[in-house]
């Protein structure tokens, strides 16, 4: 089940598979795929399973599914490093093949993918501006209201049945929101770590994923 929130005057449901849907663009985001993290991990001596990014993209596409856009936008860090596309099975590589055909496909650069490949589909940009938002990867501690950014793969830690229990989050002030990493290997920073609370107002608000749906709670 999703939620709503509002950046800037804009309508935006949080689902609970991380991705964010504008119903009045026709347009899903998420941020932080890191497809291939895994591999790219085996290769420097960490073993990891292998599966990361076949469950990331099955998510993705049951997430486009779903809400059925005529736009997606990946906010960067789409691949883990810049060999991370040509490790991808053939398999993802369909999914995504399929995925990029079926809408106007938009890979905003990151940090780990500053030039994304051109050979999966899609176009290329280093953000996207349209109405009251502005979509790139990484937050500018002065920008203007309305800024969706990802990069910083949001988490919080919330009390639960007498313990606490530490889940990815949607974080907002309703001027600017950080979205939750999609990748399945993507792990993510507390939300109170001075490099997100300081983004935010004193007012702010996370959005926890839980299993079926995605818990609002005020903080500051």
């Amino acid at each position: 089940m999703t939620t709503t929130l509002v950046i800037n005057g804009a309508a935006l449901l949080a689902d609970p598979s991380g991705a964010l849907f504008w119903p009045a663009a026709a347009t899903l985001v998420v941020a932080d795929l890191h497809l291939e993290k895994g591999s790219g991990f085996a290769r420097r001596g960490t073993l990891l399973p292998p599966y990361d990014s076949a469950a990331t993209l099955r998510r993705l596409a049951a997430a486009v599914d779903a809400h059925r856009p005529r736009r997606v936008l990946c906010l960067g860090d789409s691949f883990h490093d810049a060999h991370a596309p040509k490790r991808l099975e053939s398999g993802e590589i369909a999914i995504l093949a399929e995925l990029t055909r079926r809408t106007d496909w938009i890979w905003i650069a990151g940090n780990h993918d500053p030039d994304p490949p051109k050979g999966l589909g899609g176009r290329v940009a280093s953000e996207v501006t349209e109405g009251p938002l502005v979509f790139r990867h990484e937050a500018h501690p002065d920008a203007i209201a309305g800024e969706v950014s990802g990069h910083f793969h949001p988490k919080a830690s919330i009390p639960t049945r007498g313990r606490r229990v530490s889940a990815r989050c949607f974080v907002e002030d309703g001027n600017r929101l950080i979205l939750p990493a999609f990748g399945a290997y993507a792990g993510g920073l507390d939300v109170f770590d001075p490099a997100i609370r300081g983004l935010l107002a004193r007012d702010f608000a996370v959005h926890v994923i839980g299993r079926e749906r995605v818990h609002r709670f005020a903080c500051r």
